[in-house]
């Protein structure tokens, strides 16, 4: 299986790369030796802003030579993993700058009538997500809090399927025990894939 790991976290000290780091070893772990490609969003100083002009036409982001090497990424991908912290209730800047210019109409989706038809159909996706929120506040308060990338985005636009949302919530006040069984699920989870 291709996987492509989707990374968004600015910090190689933090929870996330930590998170990052359990993944690949889960990877390298499995048997089935599955080939995967990570995109770290930060290390590879990717640009997220959205230009129109008449260099960078709205109707062509689905042919745009500055994203054609991710685009390619996502088409030979079985599995999309995506690793990000929840901040201000969504995802990182930079990945939904990413998700702007590669996810685009023409190649992820297309519209038939009113309805969007997803282009990416068959491919599954694994999100993993931290947060500073207790997980009561968002279940009551916030019911679609870390949602939107694959319940919208992946599965609604795209017609990729999410097959696994690993949340750690309210990391702020966890404790090390905590972080290190959730650390060791994604990696169990991962060597499984």
């Amino acid at each position: 299986m291709n996987i492509a790991v989707l990374y968004a976290y600015p910090n190689d000290n933090g929870y996330n790369h930590a998170i990052l780091n359990s993944v690949m070893q889960g990877l390298e772990d499995n048997p089935a030796r599955h080939s995967v490609t990570v995109v770290d969003l930060y290390r590879e100083n990717f640009d997220p802003v959205l230009r129109f002009d008449e260099n960078h036409l709205r109707r062509n982001l689905n042919i745009d030579p500055d994203t054609e090497r991710y685009r390619r990424i996502i088409t030979d991908a079985d599995l999309l993993v995506f690793i990000y912290p929840i901040w201000w209730s969504g995802m990182p800047a930079i990945l939904k700058g990413f998700i702007d210019r590669v996810f685009s109409k023409g190649f992820a989706y297309v519209y038939r009538g009113v309805l969007p038809k997803g282009l990416l159909k068959g491919k599954k996706a694994w999100v993993v997500t931290t947060n500073d929120t207790p997980g009561f506040y968002a279940r009551l308060f916030e019911p679609d809090y870390g949602k939107v990338l694959h319940h919208q985005i992946l599965k609604i636009m795209c017609g990729v399927t999410t097959i696994k949302h690993h949340q750690m919530s309210y990391l702020r006040r966890s404790t090390p025990r905590k972080r290190t069984r959730f650390l060791t699920k994604v990696r169990n989870y991962a060597s499984k894939l």
